[in-house]
């Protein structure tokens, strides 16, 4: 039996893009688009059953992120951009403080390969927690209660049916939820405008809730400054990133994910390798790349060092026309300051 189809979106948030319906849904489920994707258990098991052939690689390379301590980050008043590894990053920007993905704790079966930057005390003076989407690598329900209880002024954005979710981890949470292409209501004072837009993904926590809550990626806008920064969250390769550059670009600067993309069967549809986050880079006409999502859990049959070895190469060779910044997790950036 055909699964019946219907369009959501927040009808109390702008739509940006001209004719948008909202988020495609099949049944219960989201689309990646127009299309239905549910990963497939029978990949999952070629690969539990598969020997990776990089095996010994991967073994023998021990390579992991620099860390450099920021806890005085979070009480900055300049503007700022801090990795704080995997797809976390610390924003501050035009007065306002922003938090992305956070992952402070380990949890059964992710486990940080690094040290933390900060403690997780610290994390303090958010404004705006911005959820890319609900796998456990980049919302994490410890974080969630550390961070309600640090930060009680603290908003959620984020996309369509994530509130009730964050709210059995957090119970009273604030949380704006969007569909792709819609406009966040910041208030009439912010000096910022924020974006929910499209990513190439999917979602599950639980054997139940596949595809349940929408995934996406967001772009944040400093009017006051006339940038553009884009958090690509995670992505396969897409014609999301065309019709993103069509209606915002060119992109100041862009955080793309790298890791996480081999054996290619099982995580193509999922994440961009490098040699793809730099073509998306190049299509949204990035001024400045900074990777993320590699080097802090071990999600994937690559090296840990070979993503960023793999993008290092193409932006020395001249393929990747923004400029690449590799930071040091923790180390604080003058992204304003780029040009």
């Amino acid at each position: 039996m055909a699964k019946r189809i219907s369009y959501l979106r927040n009808e109390q948030l702008p739509t940006v893009r001209a004719g948008y319906p909202g988020n495609k849904v099949f049944g219960n489920e989201f689309a990646n688009g127009e299309e239905l994707f549910e990963p497939a258990l029978s990949a999952l098991l070629k690969w539990q059953l598969s020997t990776n052939p990089q095996k010994a690689e991967k073994k023998a390379d021990t390579w992991v992120p620099a860390v450099v301590e920021c806890d005085a980050a979070f009480s900055a008043t300049e503007d700022l951009l801090v990795w704080l590894g995997h797809a976390s990053f610390l924003l501050r920007v035009a007065g306002v403080t922003l938090l992305f993905d956070p992952v402070l704790f380990d949890s059964l079966g992710l486990r940080h390969r690094h040290a933390l930057p900060c403690r997780p005390k610290a994390v303090r003076g958010i404004d705006y927690l911005l959820l890319s989407h609900g796998h456990r690598d980049h919302l994490d329900e410890k974080t969630m209660r550390l961070l309600a209880a640090q930060n009680p002024q603290m908003q959620v954005l984020s996309s369509l049916r994530m509130a009730g979710l964050l709210r059995d981890m957090a119970p009273g949470i604030a949380v704006q939820e969007a569909s792709w292409w819609q406009q966040y209501d910041l208030g009439p004072d912010s000096p910022l405008d924020i974006y929910y837009l499209p990513a190439a993904h999917w979602h599950r926590r639980s054997l139940a809730d596949v595809n349940r809550v929408l995934w996406g990626s967001f772009l944040i806008r400093d009017r006051p400054a006339d940038k553009l920064l884009y958090f690509a969250g995670d992505t396969a390769y897409g014609d999301h990133f065309e019709a993103i550059e069509k209606l915002f670009g060119p992109i100041d600067t862009v955080l793309m994910p790298i890791g996480a993309y081999k054996p290619a069967y099982m995580m193509a549809q999922s994440h961009v390798n490098p040699h793809e986050a730099a073509k998306a880079a190049n299509v949204l006409r990035a001024g400045h790349v900074v990777p993320m999502h590699y080097g802090t859990f071990d999600l994937s049959d690559e090296p840990a060092s070979e993503p960023l070895r793999q993008l290092t190469d193409i932006a020395a060779s001249g393929m990747l026309r923004g400029e690449l910044h590799a930071p040091a997790v923790g180390e604080v950036m003058r992204w304003q300051e780029w040009e």
